[in-house]
């Protein structure tokens, strides 16, 4: 790409945001982005972490380890990615962590499109110590853990016996990245996903509060489709359960968002 694509725009925000803050809705424990040394990274939702990586230039599985080692005192698996998988859904996230939690194995190791996917895999958080052995003693690339430890792999199908990831990502679009600036541009063009969208209480008008199909990438999108502000008399929950006025809080194919006034009464 020719620049870091943590930092690439991606409707308001950037891949860096969409990615930490889609996992953030989406797991119960700590999200965590690992920077290179001295790295500057753009702006990251509240409540997520910063590990720097110890050292420069060992590739991805030095920075999957530095992650893994952080989280390793709150949570025993950890979902692992790159910052340039878009489209990632948070359907898969879950499929990928309940495969990983129905094995004992030490990783759940996706086999999507026709490749394995170690960047948009299910880890055990207690590899961190053998990810570091082993790329002490040379070895840095990033299959290199299924020779040394229990990986358990799920292709296209058995990845798509979850329902909800069959309804919500059926071309598993999830581990699609972006190598180029052709990918980046395409992706770009790219529709943003339907959600559904409900006004309530004093922000409902005369429509009442009708659901409405809409096309929106972001919180912030969906509330200006629909000739609304988040702002201090506004907040949206998001799938019933997250409450927030995150205007870049990344949209996904089959979210609900109800918008509700956040004044005394409304």
């Amino acid at each position: 790409m020719g620049r870091p694509k943590a930092g690439l725009a991606w409707h308001g925000s950037t891949f860096l945001y969409r990615t930490a803050a889609l996992l953030g809705r989406t797991v119960d424990g700590p999200v965590v982005v690992v920077a290179a040394p001295g790295q500057t990274l753009p702006e990251l939702p509240a409540g997520v972490a910063v590990v720097e990586d110890p050292v420069e230039g060992l590739g991805p599985m030095q920075g999957v380890a530095a992650g893994l080692a952080a989280v390793a005192d709150r949570s025993d698996t950890a979902f692992v990615c790159s910052t340039d998988m878009p489209f990632l859904h948070p359907a898969f996230v879950r499929r990928v962590l309940r495969g990983l939690n129905d094995t004992k194995a030490d990783m759940l190791l996706p086999f999507a499109r026709g490749f394995r996917q170690p960047l948009a895999a299910g880890y055990r958080t207690s590899l961190a110590e053998l990810i570091t052995k082993l790329i002490g003693e040379g070895d840095l690339r990033p299959g290199m853990l299924v020779k040394h430890c229990e990986v358990a792999q799920l292709d296209d199908a058995q990845l798509l016996d979850d329902s909800a990831l069959k309804r919500l990502d059926p071309d598993l679009e999830s581990v699609l990245n972006i190598n180029t600036p052709e990918d980046y541009d395409a992706a770009r063009n790219r529709p943003s996903p339907t959600v559904t969208v409900e006004r309530f209480g004093a922000l409902a008008g005369q429509g009442g509060h009708r659901p409405v199909d809409i096309q929106a990438a972001t919180l912030g999108a969906a509330a200006e489709r629909v000739g609304l502000e988040l702002n201090r008399h506004v907040v949206a929950a998001v799938n019933g359960d997250q409450v927030t006025r995150d205007a870049k809080l990344p949209l996904v194919a089959g979210d609900s968002v109800a918008f509700l006034s956040a004044d005394a009464g409304g």
